[in-house]
């Protein structure tokens, strides 16, 4: 028997508040470096890919339902196209790659978290978060890849 068809309430909303303290720690940093996609926007996308995640779960649990995992497919794909409506291109820079990959990254935490069970999605979020922030400044000339705008 599936291990997800089963999901009490409190499971449920262990796995939104999760979806929603990651959503909370990525948009308050990206707050308070004053970049696009902030609180709100980190927020909605995370909890936003975690319910699309639960009720896929839900719908697969149905009778005659069809493939759950299309539901996944349908978040990937409409990430995808938010992201890219972030990407600006001028003559000689590219700006919002890394709020595009952020809102992609956020999108999959949730996702991830709508799966359960498990710890995992915190060391993905602060594991390379961190190793990223000790080493993004010393190489690449900047906070955030500052040097690394130029195409």
């Amino acid at each position: 028997m599936n291990p997800l068809s089963d999901l009490t309430i409190s499971e449920i909303l262990i796995r939104l508040m999760m979806s929603l303290v990651i959503g909370i720690v990525i948009g308050i940093e990206r707050e308070v470096h004053h970049k696009a996609a902030g609180l709100r926007t980190c927020v909605l996308i995370c909890l936003g890919a975690t319910v699309y995640t639960l009720a896929s779960i839900e719908f697969g649990n149905m009778a005659n339902a069809s493939d759950p995992s299309r539901i996944a497919a349908g978040i990937v794909t409409g990430i995808g196209f938010l992201g890219a409506g972030t990407i600006l291109q001028t003559r000689s820079n590219v700006h919002g790659l890394t709020t595009a990959a952020t809102i992609w990254v956020i999108a999959s935490l949730g996702l991830a978290v709508g799966l359960g069970p498990g710890d995992g999605e915190i060391a993905v979020l602060l594991g390379p978060h961190a190793a990223l922030d000790e080493i993004d400044e010393p190489l690449l000339g900047g906070p955030h890849g500052a040097g690394c705008q130029k195409i």
